[in-house]
């Protein structure tokens, strides 16, 4: 393409340079685009876990059919329409499975005794022995595919799944996410800073001085780190990290809270009210009377927070910091 147009330029023939560009009104919209991505990605997936093969797993049924097996299972007093609505399923269709599955032997059902119009499925000794080579092939399936990548692939990789059921997934049709607390490990440190500087960029506009400052606060923490009176807190979702705070020795009974940080993916999940509550806790166990911290009104989120936690609002005073008109704030808390 390069050459010819270069061509078309040596020969002066500008009318013929013009006409050989594209029609911008034939070129694809950023939607068509998108869903361009989203139907290429489908067939990828399909055929990624076999979706596309005449029986599932190599069992001789459906994976429609082997969704309704899971369902039933998996599920505790399901009934019918339990099973059609966690599926989305055709109600003739779901019922031609069902029938077909009881004439195999593979599933029974009994009357609820709360309601005798619904009655409540169940595998048979026969389905449940029909399903455990399935659900066996698919443990080894996504293990082996899962085994192909490296630890911090793997855990790209479930964040990502992760993101697309969170933001296709119907309010009120999943759970929510869980997370777990842990202590740092090697490369957290790094973590903290770079998540920090990232995050304050996009939402505040505060500029490099600011993820300077937490680095030394981290390296602070790290060079003098005390175990009986200091302590940092990792939030882990999914094998990734998503929250953090530090309680650090400010004064012989004084603690300091510094970096209190809750990534988007888990906000909602209350994650910095209990960051905060574990600070206060282990505070109270090492002996302080008193933690104080430093943040700034713009941040509505962690104020909240802290006021929740019993902090008072000690003193304010208007800065320019970071590239930013803002006003430092200073709470405490006494044990």
């Amino acid at each position: 393409m390069a050459a010819r147009i270069a061509a078309i330029f040596a020969a002066g023939h500008i009318l013929d340079f013009v006409n050989y560009l594209p029609d911008a009104a034939a070129m694809p919209s950023a939607l068509e685009q998108r869903i361009a991505a989203v139907r290429r990605f489908n067939r990828f997936y399909t055929r990624q876990i076999g979706v596309l093969r005449k029986t599932y797993l190599d069992s001789p049924y459906s994976l429609g059919e082997m969704r309704v097996l899971y369902e039933i299972a998996h599920g505790q007093d399901v009934t019918a329409s339990d099973v059609g609505r966690a599926l989305d399923l055709d109600a003739g269709y779901l019922s031609r499975v069902l029938r077909n599955f009881e004439k195999r032997g593979l599933v029974s059902r009994k009357a609820s005794h709360k309601d005798a119009r619904q009655s409540h499925l169940s595998l048979t000794a026969r389905g449940r022995k029909a399903f455990a080579p399935a659900e066996a092939r698919s443990q080894r399936d996504v293990g082996a595919m899962l085994a192909r990548l490296k630890p911090d692939e793997q855990t790209q990789l479930i964040a990502a799944m992760q993101s697309i059921e969170t933001l296709l997934g119907q309010d009120g049709a999943r759970a929510k996410p869980s997370y777990t607390l842990r202590a740092p490990r090697y490369g957290d440190f790094g973590w903290i800073v770079a998540r920090h500087g990232e995050l304050y960029a996009q939402e505040y506009q505060w500029g490099e001085p600011f993820e300077g400052l937490c680095a030394q606060i981290v390296a602070d923490f790290v060079n003098n780190f005390d175990a009986k009176l200091e302590r940092c807190w990792i939030a882990e979702m999914n094998g990734e990290n998503v929250g953090c705070v530090m309680l650090v020795k400010d004064a012989p009974s004084i603690a300091r809270l510094r970096l209190l940080l809750v990534d988007p993916k888990a906000r909602g999940l209350h994650l910095g009210q209990r960051l905060v509550d574990e600070c206060v806790k282990f505070a109270r166990a090492a002996g302080y009377q008193r933690i104080t911290l430093w943040t700034h009104s713009i941040l509505t989120a962690a104020r909240h927070i802290y006021e929740s936690a019993g902090f008072t609002l000690t003193s304010s005073e208007k800065k320019h910091s970071w590239g930013q008109d803002v006003v430092a704030e200073y709470w405490d808390l006494d044990l």
